[in-house]
């Protein structure tokens, strides 16, 4: 037990101490990661992966791999956001949950509206996106909760 309560420590420590940009490239991948498993579950459960943007006259097929490489795309403007907070703002962590949070909200409204979208795809979108926040946001939190030495 002692073993892993030392591990965890360190893994901690290690959050805290790293550079943003080595943080975030360790959550990103993580959060894709875990979103793209999600949804080769859903997949498996028979959830349609066809989705159609705004002004599409009908749905394609989402490939596999294009929930992670959704998160990996988007997933950068978050750590710039997270180094440029951890440069200039008084209280980093607390403004990029509150950003990001915010703008994971907003994110729900594209599949929400997704035309000519199984409500299923439109659930899995959406689930998607929280889940990625969901991996992604706590631990740039954590390392923007502690200022280097």
């Amino acid at each position: 037990m002692s073993a892993i309560t030392s591990q965890s420590q360190t893994t901690a420590r290690s959050l805290t101490t790293r550079p943003v940009w080595q943080v975030g490239v360790v959550a990103v991948l993580a959060g894709a990661v875990v979103t793209e498993a999600f949804a080769l579950a859903a997949r498996g459960f028979g959830v349609p992966m066809d989705a159609a943007g705004p002004g599409a006259t009908e749905a394609a097929e989402i490939p596999v791999g294009g929930f992670a490489g959704g998160v990996l795309f988007w997933a950068v403007v978050g750590v710039v956001l997270a180094m440029a907070l951890a440069r200039w703002a008084e209280r980093p962590a607390r403004t990029f949950v509150v950003t990001t949070v915010a703008l994971t909200a907003l994110s729900l409204v594209g599949p929400a509206v997704a035309p000519h979208t199984a409500t299923s795809t439109q659930v899995v979108l959406a689930v998607s996106h929280v889940v990625a926040a969901a991996v992604i946001i706590p631990l740039l939190a954590k390392r923007l909760s502690h200022r280097p030495a």
